[in-house]
């Protein structure tokens, strides 16, 4: 199963290892392209019905609008999808995200105070599900969104482990 691609560039120049990036599954990107063309294709059918009955049917292309913002929400989403990131080091987690504002998070094992994984009903239809840290700063708390529910468990268990060690030691 393919989960975006990680990236390892060996070591810094100071010798400390650079992380393993993961990335997300592409179930994810899947379900949001669904949506988009979903809502955004039952927007466009509403609006040309309503402006060719009221308006006349000149109107009507006015619905064309909702399919190019779909078509430019399709490329958005994807790039959006390949900027999410992950990779779990010695001390903390990193999370990375963004294509404009590059946006990086580290939250410290020791700080997490609870690791949940959530998935709504259409998550759970996509097999999809997200994994929410939260610490006492609530500017550090963090999702992964968009993994395979074992995936989610795993990391919940192996954070919340790590979290348990690393507070102990405080």
């Amino acid at each position: 199963m393919e989960t975006g691609s990680p990236h390892n560039t060996g070591t810094t120049g100071d010798g400390s290892a650079e992380p393993v990036w993961i990335g997300l599954p592409p179930g994810l990107l899947r379900m949001r392209r669904l949506l988009l063309v979903v809502w955004l294709g039952l927007l466009a059918l509403a609006l040309g019905l309503l402006l060719g009955l009221l308006a006349g049917p000149g109107w009507a292309a006015f619905a064309l609008l909702p399919l190019a913002l779909a078509a430019w929400g399709w490329v958005l989403l994807g790039r959006n999808w390949r900027s999410w990131r992950y990779a779990e080091r010695a001390d903390d987690l990193l999370i990375s995200r963004g294509v404009l504002w590059r946006e990086e998070t580290v939250v410290p094992y020791g700080r997490m105070q609870l690791v949940e994984v959530t998935s709504g009903p259409v998550e759970r239809h996509f097999g999809l599900a997200s994994v929410q840290l939260h610490t006492a700063a609530a500017a550090t708390d963090a999702t992964i969104p968009g993994l395979d529910p074992a995936e989610a468990e795993r990391l919940r268990d192996r954070l919340t482990e790590l979290g348990e060690a690393r507070s102990a030691g405080l």
